[in-house]
């Protein structure tokens, strides 16, 4: 009894220490782990918190993104003329919009790989792929061809990449096509085996170390009877979006998801639903994905996205909602996207 009231003083005491940052409460740097999770869920804030890692967790393995000034890679900024504001709905969901398009409500994992920012350029590929072709296409195109062959530039394979130079390559080089790790799915499946990023998992425990990264290997796997170079696939176009709202949600609205990076904190770790926005100042590094569409929950606007650390992180099936309008974690900032050549 007396453990309990001491352990209770001292969330409290913890508790009258969080400090303030724009206005919103935070949470001091020294809280990590379950208490961390109680602070967030006593919290007036717009998500909870739960267990989804061990404390052991290897956050190179779960992220992977490198976030660049745009100047460093040249992409052009689309900009959508004449935006009738009128016109763009409260919610919007693309995997209803083009419910046809199976890669759309694909959930991936990278495994103990930093490819996040392959996976999530490749998939808003596939799904600009079967979107334009009006579902007649619906090829999956290869994590493990991008990953390892797209480092002659600044993005190193596993040990982490950028957005701008997935795309860049895709327009300029080409992509085959390539399913999950042991589908057998195109020209390259994923050579990165799924790990148990969550507690109480039943995929064996990723690595303490982030796996090397595989060969470049020009061609596709035995018993694919295309060749590597008949196979690619080729971008028109690859661009920035600016950062606001309407014009990503135009762009989104037009051709499809998109692929954005944000700044994770280690409070993103421990999300379980509602709209995410972060209460801890600690930041762990860059993450890429894709955001499908948005909505509006009690008020509070937020986007839709899929994450890469498979079906069973948090509560809603390996999505998350994040904070809509005020640039929340830079997400607004940094979106990339582009449009096949069929």
């Amino acid at each position: 009894m007396k453990l309990s009231i001491i352990q209770s003083s001292f969330t409290i005491l913890v508790l009258f220490n969080i400090v303030f940052a724009n206005g919103r409460q935070m949470i001091p740097d020294e809280i990590v782990g379950d208490e961390m999770i109680e602070m967030i869920n006593r919290m007036n804030t717009t998500w909870k918190a739960g267990r989804n890692f061990d404390d052991n967790i290897n956050y190179n393995g779960l992220l992977g993104l490198k976030m660049l000034p745009k100047s460093m890679i040249e992409l052009p900024l689309m900009v959508h003329d004449n935006i009738d504001i009128e016109s763009i709905p409260e919610s919007f969901d693309s995997r209803k919009k083009w419910s046809k398009c199976r890669s759309i409500s694909k959930i991936s994992d990278q495994g103990g790989c930093g490819s996040c920012w392959a996976i999530s350029s490749v998939d808003v590929i596939s799904d600009r792929i079967c979107i334009a072709s009006n579902g007649t296409d619906q090829v999956s195109i290869s994590v493990e061809d991008l990953m390892t062959c797209c480092k002659n530039g600044l993005s190193k394979g596993c040990h982490g990449g950028f957005m701008e130079e997935a795309f860049y390559y895709y327009v300029n080089h080409g992509l085959v096509s390539g399913g999950a790790y042991n589908s057998n799915e195109g020209c390259q499946p994923y050579q990165i085996p799924p790990c148990e990023h969550h507690t109480n998992g039943t995929r064996p425990p990723c690595p303490v170390d982030v796996v090397p990264t595989p060969p470049c290997l020009q061609q596709c796997r035995d018993g694919y009877n295309v060749s590597y170079e008949n196979d690619k696939h080729y971008g028109s176009k690859a661009y920035y979006l600016p950062n606001n709202v309407e014009q990503i949600q135009i762009e989104i609205m037009k051709n499809g998801p998109v692929t954005a990076a944000f700044k994770v904190y280690n409070d993103f770790l421990h999300y379980k639903s509602g709209i995410y926005q972060h209460v801890s100042k600690v930041d762990e590094g860059g993450h890429a994905i894709r955001i499908l569409g948005w909505g509006v929950d009690n008020g509070t606007p937020y986007w839709l996205c899929a994450n890469s650390w498979n079906t069973d992180w948090a509560d809603m099936g390996g999505y998350f909602k994040i904070l809509r309008g005020s640039n929340e974690c830079q997400i607004e900032s940094s979106v990339v996207a582009g449009l096949p050549k069929l």
